[in-house]
């Protein structure tokens, strides 16, 4: 168990790397890629110890033990992308750009990327790490994966502890838009509504004036007198209407502007880590928070 463990730590550190120096080649800058904070990919430690036990009894057939790698690790790569986008509404890869995908979490090309690599692990890695592990005494080996333990609890906690405040944060900038554009429309709702009252009246006293020219002169008079003084009425109504709402709105934009702008431990990694990820319950939130992060990079 103990050789297992160090088998996990030291496959999710090189996972990490490899994600890193990925991310370096393909954006041209350091990202810390990876769903944790420190410098492991989980899923690259379990995948390979699965590899490494289960295709066992045939890496001594290439074809074999490419096809059995690319099971493996698409069902793994599934699974975990699976249920971490169900434990935390956010699906943080998604291949369904790519041809032949399986629900955006899986697909062909970088399935066979794994099997590919795979194979050089089997063949060429993994006996160098063997060789390592057996000869770091057990003593030594324990210390070390107790520490590296400990540091693996408190950063998945800090990191889902993360994730729970973003999907928060989420949630605020998604309710705040929805305000926006309800008090948006009420008001709009509101100055139409005055304006074809308005006209309907003015229509109406136009109307009467013809029928009736000299009987209802003065009644014209009154009727005109009446709706100016209404006129007045809903136009300082109206006004007064207008800039509550403009207040309230003012209000609103402000306080989702500071919920954007306010800083969330490592969220910002995450996001940059996961350029692709998406949530289930607040994807526009989502989307306009990428927006925003990436505006403050460029500045």
């Amino acid at each position: 168990m103990i050789t297992y463990f160090l088998y996990f730590f030291i496959y999710a550190f090189l996972g990490w790397c490899t994600e890193v120096i990925y991310a370096a080649l393909k954006e041209g800058r350091f990202i810390n890629r990876g769903f944790l904070n420190g410098p492991l990919c989980p899923i690259y430690g379990f995948g390979v110890i699965a590899v490494v036990n289960i295709l066992k009894p045939i890496m001594d057939n290439v074809f074999l033990l490419f096809l059995g790698s690319v099971l493996i690790t698409s069902a793994i790569e599934f699974t975990t992308g699976f249920v971490m986008e169900k434990i935390f509404h956010q699906k943080w890869w998604d291949y369904s750009e790519v041809p032949f995908n399986i629900g955006g979490y899986i697909c062909p090309l970088f399935s066979c990327m794994w099997g590919i690599a795979c194979l050089v692990i089997v063949d060429d890695i993994h006996p160098m790490i063997t060789n390592l592990a057996v000869h770091i005494p057990e003593t030594v080996s324990i210390v070390i994966l107790s520490i590296l333990s400990i540091v693996l609890a408190v950063d998945l906690a800090a990191t889902v502890n993360t994730v729970l405040k973003l999907n928060k944060k989420l949630e605020s900038i998604e309710n705040l838009s929805h305000l926006i554009r309800k008090s948006t429309d009420e008001l709009g709702e509101n100055l139409a509504t005055g304006a074809i009252a308005l006209s309907e009246k003015k229509d109406e006293l136009e109307e009467l004036a013809e029928q009736k020219k000299e009987e209802i002169v003065k009644k014209l008079v009154q009727a005109k007198k009446a709706m100016e003084e209404d006129t007045i009425a809903r136009k300082q109504a109206m006004s007064e209407a207008l800039e509550h709402r403009e207040r309230a709105l003012a209000e609103l934009k402000k306080a989702n502007r500071e919920i954007l702008e306010a800083s969330i431990f490592g969220q910002n990694r995450l996001l940059k880590a996961f350029p692709k990820i998406k949530s289930t319950l607040h994807n526009d939130a989502l989307d306009k928070l990428k927006e925003h992060i990436l505006k403050s990079s460029n500045h």
